[in-house]
């Protein structure tokens, strides 16, 4: 049988009734700015979660820019606060669908499964059942998206970068859109609630995240931040107002901001990075060759990125050294660790002029490593996917990463991880209750 998730607050933060519910979004939307033609659709949005008559407008100023994506996002991955339940970890949902008045809406099961194999993930049903801050949205992604998918996070008290390896889990491309759920201070009077949320959004303008009682939606928004930092993207903030100015009185308010998120200009994923893979390819070549480039950069290179430039001679390895998170703008990192593969590579000596002809280069752009959750080193091996995923091992201070690409001279997954092993000075048959493991994938340009 479909197991449902059934409404929590309909009739209470919003309309039960489909008629009406329709008429309150419809005025919400038509009061919000439309995006201007050719706009470009938000990766990501940041919106709140309380009752419509307080915070639907501010809402509705996010959802508006989705108009020209319906058709093209069929995915929601939706994260917010838990508010009735007190739990360490991300919350998913072991639903197959989730209520609503306008219909029911499909979870992404494929997902969710995924997503349990990560640290500090799980199935908790019960911090779903009486939770607004995911249910409140899910009327306005219908009108503006039609059919989708979704998938339902609540967070507990978890790191950021835990929220953030989540969220690069399931970042996908065009069909993902990833929302936000969160309000501003609470409780504080009109002035000092302005005052509050103008400093909150004058730091997330910074991709910095909130702290404190700043929001009661810190911990999702701070892992979005932190990726979005990390993949060079840009916020708008589309609103920011607080009950007083909507339906309540100035004595005791609560905020409410809305913000969308934008990956560079031409995109930060695969597409963008083989458009730019000749560029990145010259690049390294010239900074082996001691030369400056003067080539205009696309923004993807500008972006924070994180590569393994690879140095091949008669189809040998001649050098190999890279960073396997990113930390400063791609240009920066090919260059670096093109000179670092050529010249100073321990395992060989430095590459002389002689050779610059015959060298063979690749430059293997990857994406956030997501650490894995496992039972066993069967388990383990089970998770692995063969010329897709790059693999990252650490324990007892013993650390190795191999590149997707290895998988071309080592096809079997337990050979894969028994050579990794050996280069990290592992025994091959090692194993503790300790050892950890984090995948990534990667976007070889030759």
């Amino acid at each position: 049988m479909t197991a449902i998730r059934p409404t929590a607050v309909a009739g209470m933060f919003y309309p039960a009734d489909p008629v009406e519910l329709n008429r309150q979004l419809d005025a919400f939307l038509a009061a919000a700015p439309a995006p201007a033609a050719g706009a470009k659709v938000p990766k990501a949005l940041i919106a709140p979660h309380a009752g419509y008559v307080y915070s639907g407008p501010v809402a509705a100023s996010a959802y508006a820019l989705l108009a020209p994506a319906r058709g093209t996002i069929t995915r929601v991955v939706l994260m917010g606060p838990s508010h009735r339940v007190a739990f360490r970890g991300i919350a998913t949902s072991t639903a197959d669908e989730w209520a609503s008045p306008l219909g029911n809406i499909a979870i992404d099961r494929e997902a969710v499964a995924q997503l349990l194999t990560l640290p500090m993930v799980g199935a908790l049903d019960k911090a779903h059942e009486a939770e607004h801050s995911l249910e409140v949205h899910l009327p306005f992604l219908q009108k503006m998206l039609g059919d989708f998918q979704l998938v339902p996070l609540v967070a507990g008290e978890v790191p950021r970068d835990v929220v953030a390896a989540v969220l690069d889990a399931v970042w996908g491309g065009p069909e993902t859109l990833v929302v936000i759920s969160t309000d501003l201070s609470h409780y504080l009077d009109y002035e000092s609630c302005r005052e509050t949320d103008s400093a909150t959004v004058a730091a997330m303008e910074q991709l910095e995240p909130p702290t404190g009682n700043q929001a009661c939606g810190r911990v999702p928004v701070g892992g979005l931040l932190h990726t979005a930092k990390a993949r060079g993207m840009t916020i708008t903030t589309l609103d920011l107002r607080n009950s007083g100015d909507t339906a309540g009185p100035k004595d005791r308010v609560v905020g409410y901001g809305s913000w969308a998120l934008f990956e560079p200009a031409g995109g930060s994923g695969e597409t963008a990075i083989r458009a730019a893979g000749p560029l990145l390819v010259q690049l390294a070549r010239d900074a082996i060759a001691g030369k400056k480039s003067e080539a205009d950069l696309p923004a993807v290179l500008k972006a924070p990125g994180a590569c393994f430039v690879t140095l091949k001679k008669n189809g040998a390895l001649r050098g190999c050294i890279g960073s396997p998170q990113a930390w400063r703008p791609l240009v920066d990192d090919v260059t670096d660790n093109a000179a670092k593969a050529a010249f100073q590579d321990p395992r060989f000596p430095p590459v002389t002029p002689e050779e610059m002809d015959g060298l063979e280069l690749s430059v293997s752009v990857l994406t956030p490593p997501v650490p894995m959750r496992f039972m066993n080193e069967a388990d383990l091996l089970a998770q692995l996917r063969p010329r897709v995923d790059g693999l990252i091992i650490e324990d007892g201070g013993k650390r190795a990463l191999f590149l997707p690409s290895v998988w071309e001279q080592l096809p079997d997954a337990a050979h894969f991880l028994a050579h990794l092993k050996h280069k990290a000075g592992l025994a091959v048959d090692h194993w503790s209750p300790h050892f950890k493991a984090s995948r990534f994938q990667a976007v070889e340009v030759k």
